[in-house]
């Protein structure tokens, strides 16, 4: 992949964190470019004078935090595939390799973590196409990797079967990032104030039970790693 170069300071990086913040806010499609400039307090041409157009101020928020992100996890895959030697890992360590990474991208990013969550789950949520080609290329590489990673913990899955499943798991993903203030207000509270690191844990736990359902695992992998899995 190209090297990306981002401002580090000056008028563009402010229009970046700007856009960021209203993106995580609002969503891509109704933050237009005049609420930019207008919270940035630029000029309504900044962002033709910056960046090119809106569409590549988009991609360059999409290539900050997405591509560093996927990095991480074929990373953090690959050690899981070391580790295991050829044996089928378990599901909870696979599903740690694909949600951890968003820790660091929490603890990276200088916009608060919920805003981070939500552009995080806005930019997840968005179609294939909308990503420039060498992220959309980067990201479908992971997805796949991952699945072939799943398919030998769960071989009796059909690959139908399987990569319905992992769709559930990302959209599940992508609606705990999107959706946790929601969910405080609809439970009055009740769902508590957990740390992003004991939500993911949650979430870990609940994806590897939707990918093992209905499939009968041998007595080696019930004893495995993942009966005590704590994140």
């Amino acid at each position: 992949m190209r090297e990306i170069k981002f401002p580090q300071s000056g008028p563009k990086r402010r229009l970046l964190d700007v856009a960021e913040a209203l993106f995580a806010e609002r969503g891509f499609e109704a933050v237009s470019v005049r609420d930019i400039t207008n919270r940035a307090k630029a000029n309504v041409a900044a962002v033709n004078y910056h960046f090119g157009s809106r569409e590549q101020l988009i991609a360059l928020v999409i290539i900050r935090h997405l591509s560093p992100l996927t990095e991480e996890r074929m990373a953090r895959l690959e050690t899981v595939e070391k580790k295991w030697a050829g044996k089928a890992p378990p599901l909870e360590e696979i599903i740690d390799a694909m949600v951890r990474p968003l820790l660091g991208a929490v603890r990276k990013s200088e916009l608060p973590e919920n805003q981070t969550c939500k552009v995080m789950g806005r930019i997840f949520a968005l179609q294939g196409e909308e990503f420039p080609q060498e992220t959309e290329t980067q990201m479908q590489n992971s997805i796949n990797r991952f699945i072939r990673v799943l398919s030998r913990s769960l071989p009796s899955l059909t690959g139908e079967e399987l990569h319905w499943r992992t769709h559930f798991v990302l959209g599940g993903l992508i609606h705990m990032l999107l959706r946790q203030d929601l969910l405080q207000r609809t439970s009055q509270g009740n769902s508590g104030m957990p740390t992003l690191e004991a939500t993911l844990g949650r979430f870990i736990r609940f994806a590897a039970a939707g990918l093992r359902e209905g499939v009968e695992m041998d007595a080696s992998e019930k004893k495995g790693p993942q009966a005590t899995f704590d994140f």
